[in-house]
């Protein structure tokens, strides 16, 4: 008698059996050695011998297919990032590597808050750089994750690349389960391309350099279009019963203009905009309901690092608490010193007597 099977991609992706060379008899694999032998980056046979040693990586094909961006709602979400612990490793960062975070402002425009926000949420600012050895992620969604398996070729490929860019052994190096490395968890590819030398020391170092990390993640932001000085996301409020959900977008740009949005029953609880900037509004389910926001174009640069508007949303907020946090530590209400009232004396009078 027949049996109906049914298997999700997950419980039918292949078992992992730990041998060495999984991927030896791939075709694409081969075609990409090629490549770089061709191109006399590597040497007849170096590649073949890491790839002997090179492991399906199953349970970052698994994590690919249930990331949390598309998981969770905003009010879990949320509480990953904005914790107290934090919170206060951010202001030690901070306090420890002020200067380069101030020199990377003046240069790229991109504030501290920023800059630290992607730390903490990436790494816990060093904390966690993640337990996946990258080679294997790398090939394991290179050719076993057809969705997205041009852009992992990519990655891939500029790894190879910049490990020997790097003098970097590719079977060393650890990241997260979508190749990431690092204390800013750069792809490689924008390891290669965006990365820089922040502290002067002629190698660019982002496993183990936190100044070259700070210098890198304002570099990117910048090339990716962020605006000095012009806002991120600011709530917004319904100001009309005729209020159009339809408004609210999922586009990772600005697709209205302030006064569209007003013109649907949404406006800026506060701050001072043209009718004509660029917004997007969003809407976000939150610990008390719907939380309604206006995004403006340094929000999307934000989804250049991580394709998510509850990624962006958390970076801003994780940077606007650690600015908040930093100007209360460095800037301490005055305390007012009651003031003292020195008692009076009185000296002895000698009584009047009346007149009789």
């Amino acid at each position: 008698m027949l049996k109906a099977l049914f298997c999700s991609l997950i419980t039918c992706l292949p078992v992992n059996h730990s041998h060495a060379g999984d991927f030896e008899n791939y075709e694409e694999l081969q075609a990409l050695i090629v490549s770089l032998e061709k191109e006399t980056i590597y040497p007849h046979g170096e590649l073949a011998g890491i790839f002997a040693e090179v492991k399906r990586q199953n349970k970052a094909l698994e994590a690919m297919m249930r990331p949390a961006e598309s998981t969770k709602e905003w009010k879990d979400y949320r509480s990953q990032f904005l914790s107290n612990d934090r919170i206060n490793k951010g202001l030690d960062f901070w306090d420890k590597h002020q200067d380069s975070l101030n020199k990377a402002e003046a240069q790229y425009g991109v504030p501290p808050e920023i800059i630290l926000a992607i730390i903490g949420v990436e790494t816990k600012y060093g904390g966690n750089k993640g337990s996946f050895r990258v080679v294997d992620t790398l090939a394991s969604l290179a050719f076993d994750f057809p969705r997205r398996s041009t852009f992992f070729r990519q990655e891939l490929k500029s790894f190879l690349i910049l490990s020997k860019e790097q003098g970097l052994n590719p079977l060393d190096v650890y990241g997260s389960y979508a190749g990431a490395m690092g204390y800013p968890q750069f792809m490689p590819s924008s390891w290669r391309n965006l990365a820089v030398d922040f502290d002067g020391d002629n190698k660019i170092d982002l496993l183990n350099n936190p100044v070259d990390a700070i210098g890198s993640v304002a570099n990117y932001f910048k090339s990716n279009g962020w605006k000095s000085n012009e806002a991120v996301a600011i709530r917004a409020q319904i100001i009309a019963d005729n209020y159009d959900e339809a408004i609210n977008s999922k586009d990772l740009k600005t697709v209205s203009t302030l006064a569209e949005v007003k013109s649907k029953g949404l406006d800026v609880k506060e701050g001072s905009f043209t009718a004509k900037t660029p917004v997007s509004a969003l809407r976000l389910q939150g610990d008390n309901g719907a939380e309604f926001w206006l995004a403006f174009n340094n929000f999307y640069v934000i989804t250049t690092y991580n394709r998510s508007t509850l990624y962006a949303m958390a970076v801003f907020q994780l940077s606007q608490a650690l600015k908040e946090a930093h100007s209360q530590l460095n800037n301490p209400p005055e305390v007012v010193e009651p003031t003292v009232t020195t008692p009076v004396t009185v000296p002895n009078e000698t009584p009047v007597t009346p007149a009789t």
